[in-house]
């Protein structure tokens, strides 16, 4: 997932693809786990993915901090 695209998520949105993310991400765990996964690059991705929706989430929320 790109970063343009996850800055045109609205809030409820990026905790959906969040939650999405983070499954995905215990799924690909227990497949290394148990010798079933083939592309093991798709972990790093799905790591990658979840620090960038963290960051926006959080970029948000001092955003609206500074706003008050």
């Amino acid at each position: 997932m790109k970063p343009v695209e996850i800055r045109e998520l609205s809030a409820d949105d990026l905790k959906l693809k969040l939650k999405e993310a983070r499954a995905e991400l215990f799924n690909l765990r227990f497949q290394m786990a148990t010798s079933q996964l083939d592309n093991t690059a798709r972990v790093s991705q799905v790591k990658k993915d979840i620090a960038r929706i963290q960051t926006e989430m959080r970029a948000r929320e001092l955003s609206a901090l500074r706003a008050n």
